[in-house]
């Protein structure tokens, strides 16, 4: 799956020289924690954070009055604020790539960029509501982390002993752990009672781990 799958398209943007107080109303108003900037001819030129105005906003401990204080804001730039040197990716880009980016860079946003034009943006928010889909959370059933051996055809054999039972396996996944030798899957699943899916798996995993109702 690529980003293009999840991406925000055709996000809210500010120009260079709008006011840091244009990008402070917008946010607030649309719900959003960053904003791509853009020149006049559709071009990223910067990304700007809540992070960046709140530095930008004068300290509480500050002896200026609200009417200075707005004044002051509406004369400062989003130029003057925003980060210039912004990593962004293709809409082709993988989403996990986009995730570990992300992760090593500790950043909460990424734009998405085809052939220098802006086209979208992706943030944790659309990570996280697509890690929710791919664990099933939304749909109930029976969840199940388990210790197996790092083989090939484990993760066939599971969703099989599974499926001859009368089970639908909602979702499945697998990732290494600090075991070298075994590998950890979480699998949810509908139609099976906990007593019977437990049943099932015990024979063919190193240890369960959890099973409960989710």
């Amino acid at each position: 799956m690529t980003i293009k799958s999840v991406m925000t398209e055709n996000p809210f943007t500010v120009s260079p020289s709008d006011p840091v107080t244009n990008a402070q109303t917008m946010m607030r108003r649309e719900k959003i924690h960053r904003l791509p900037v853009i020149d006049g001819a559709k071009k990223l030129v910067g990304i700007v954070s809540e992070k960046d105005l709140l530095y930008a906003t004068p300290s509480p401990a500050t002896t200026l009055n609200v009417y200075e204080m707005s004044n002051l804001l509406s004369k400062l730039k989003v130029e003057s604020v925003m980060t210039k040197e912004v990593i962004a990716i293709p809409s082709e880009t993988l989403i996990e790539d986009a995730a570990r980016l992300l992760v090593d860079n500790n950043i909460g946003g990424l734009p998405v960029v085809d052939e220098g034009t802006l086209v979208g943006i992706v943030t944790e928010s659309d990570l996280f509501r697509l890690l929710i889909d791919l664990f099933g959370t939304r749909k109930k059933g029976v969840r199940a982390t388990l210790r197996v051996p790092e083989r090939p055809g484990e993760l066939a054999d599971t969703t099989k002993a599974i499926s001859d039972a009368g089970g639908n396996v909602i979702s499945v996944g697998t990732f290494s752990g600090n075991d070298v030798t075994n590998a950890v899957m979480i699998v949810k699943v509908e139609g099976v009672s906990k007593e019977h899916l437990l049943e099932i798996l015990t024979p063919l995993v190193v240890e369960v781990m959890d099973v409960r109702q989710a």
